[in-house]
């Protein structure tokens, strides 16, 4: 062979052999901050995003909602409704296991939809479910009393995420799951409370295998001392980069901002159950009050929308409102109007490091507040203990005002507003920790559930958001868009609508 076409065989090689080695790595230690360290790891006591977050690399659900925001198989291959709407059939993945060992099948489905079936959350997601029929192996028939039209979008809820039924029959009566075992893509490997989660490869996955070895998942409250480890290259991706602090992270070599939208909606509730709030011209006044336009605009730097409906606009049921204008006087008038004298003092709950600028947004309500007479004192605490504060029911409830926020991540209306307004749902058995009770909302909610049309849902879903809005329900605030960051090394992350960070095929240069 002449030398010159030897150069080129050479060189052909080359060039294949550094397409191969540009491709997935296999190895390595992927390292992401979160704001929060999850409350449970137990899917049927989860709440939470940061929670949500890493149990999706562990405990997959039968159903999934892909980064499109489309339901997708996962567990399940597929899935049928009857001609009546009265059972919901779905056909199960063969070949899976669990961590354990244990195959995932049927029995397992219901053994794990029996659990949660005691749960607290059971009626937000399967109100209509009465049995749990195994078919065969491979097939579990969920059978109703009623029609339910958000049921496949539910079953996509991480409060439904499969673990061994072998560690369900071997857990205490009334303790929660501290390490799941799932089949997911990761196994979980260690939890060091407020410090970090640590899950490794599952080298038996089912599916395609994770690339790295292990994922751990750092709680770092702070904002700045966030940037700074990914900045120093101590961690590969953040959550929540300030707004602010946006430009120059992504100006900075090795680095990428990542904006992706937010199904999260945050607010300001009132304890609807104690005076004043139970005046609805006090809780339209503090709607006008408050200036939204401007905190979405200068605190976060335009990363969200001002709301104008108690769901964002991803939402099935969407139904936009004119949002309450900036206006003090007015504000001042009804409060007037309603007897509060001017300087009257209330506490206002909120956290901090959980949602985008939740702190420096509590402090600018604050200020909006004592502009029009109301002096509200900022309490925060750490997340865990700031959710078992806003579980307490009505009778113990001693707040006046909390902040917090709702990802509706079904993408169904049912999901945003039921849990958050219906009478039943009151804290400490759902999610309704304001107290919120009106029968035309709870009547048009239940009627939302049942009806089977599209259409028809979204007539009853723009009702229900328009008597909210007059009676101004919340203090409505904004929903987000995710501001998060990482190394340019790192490939394959998939940051989700759902406020999760997903590594399954994540790998690192």
């Amino acid at each position: 062979m002449k030398r010159s076409g030897l150069w080129l065989v050479l060189g052909v090689l080359v060039l294949a052999l550094s397409a191969v080695a540009q491709g997935p790595k296999v190895g390595g230690e992927l390292v992401i901050a979160f704001g929060t360290d999850p409350e449970s790891l137990d899917p049927n006591k989860i709440t939470s995003a940061p929670a949500g977050m890493v149990l999706t690399h562990i405990a997959e659900t039968l159903l999934t909602m892909t980064e499109e925001l489309e339901v997708a198989p996962l567990l399940a291959e597929s899935w049928e409704f009857s001609e009546d709407g009265l059972s919901l059939t779905l056909y199960l993945r063969k070949g899976v296991k669990f961590h354990d060992g244990t195959p995932f099948n049927a029995e397992a489905v219901k053994v794990n939809l029996e659990r949660f079936r005691k749960a607290t959350y059971a009626f937000l997601l399967f109100p209509r479910v009465q049995t749990i029929e195994v078919v065969d192996e491979y097939t579990v028939r969920l059978n109703l009393d009623k029609p339910f039209a958000p049921l496949v979008a539910h079953l996509t809820h991480n409060f439904v995420a499969m673990v061994s039924p072998k560690q369900i029959a071997e857990l205490p009566e009334g303790q929660e799951i501290m390490a799941p075992v799932g089949t997911g893509p990761f196994k979980f490997d260690k939890w060091v409370r407020g410090e970090y989660v640590r899950i490794v490869r599952n080298d038996e996955y089912w599916g395609p295998k994770p690339y790295v070895d292990a994922v751990v998942f750092r709680v770092v409250p702070s904002d700045a001392t966030r940037l700074v480890l990914l900045e120093t290259g101590q961690v590969h991706a953040i959550m929540r980069v300030p707004p602010m602090d946006a430009p120059r992270v992504a100006a900075t070599p090795g680095l990428e901002v990542v904006r992706v939208p937010s199904v999260r909606t945050i607010y300001i509730a009132f304890n609807y159950q104690k005076a004043p709030w139970t005046d609805v011209r006090v809780r339209q006044a503090l709607n006008y009050a408050v200036d939204k336009e401007a905190i979405v605009k200068e605190i976060l730097g335009g990363a969200g929308g001002v709301s104008d409906a108690p769901i964002m606009p991803l939402i099935f049921g969407y139904a936009p409102q004119k949002p309450y204008p900036y206006d003090p006087e007015k504000a001042r008038k009804l409060l007037d109007e309603a007897g509060i004298p001017r300087g009257f003092k209330c506490t206002l709950y909120h956290p901090t490091g959980r949602y985008m600028m939740d702190a420096a947004i509590a402090e600018a309500v604050q200020a909006y507040l004592r502009e029009v007479g109301i002096e509200a004192e900022l309490i925060t605490m750490e997340w865990a203990a700031y959710l078992a504060f806003l579980r307490k029911p009505v009778e113990e409830a001693t707040f006046d005002m909390f902040m917090l926020g709702w990802g509706c991540v079904t993408l169904d209306a049912d999901y945003g507003l039921f849990p958050l307004f219906h009478t039943s749902e009151w804290a400490p058995k759902g999610s309704n920790r304001s107290f919120y009770s009106n029968p035309v909302v709870d009547a048009l909610l239940e009627q939302g559930r049942v009806t089977p049309d599209p259409e028809a849902r979204k007539a009853i879903y723009a009702e229900a958001i328009r008597v909210l809005w007059e009676d101004a329900g919340w203090l409505f605030l904004h929903y987000e868009v995710q501001i998060n960051a990482q190394s340019t090394k790192v490939k394959g992350l998939i940051h989700h609508p759902r406020e999760y960070i997903l590594a399954h095929r994540a790998w690192l240069e």
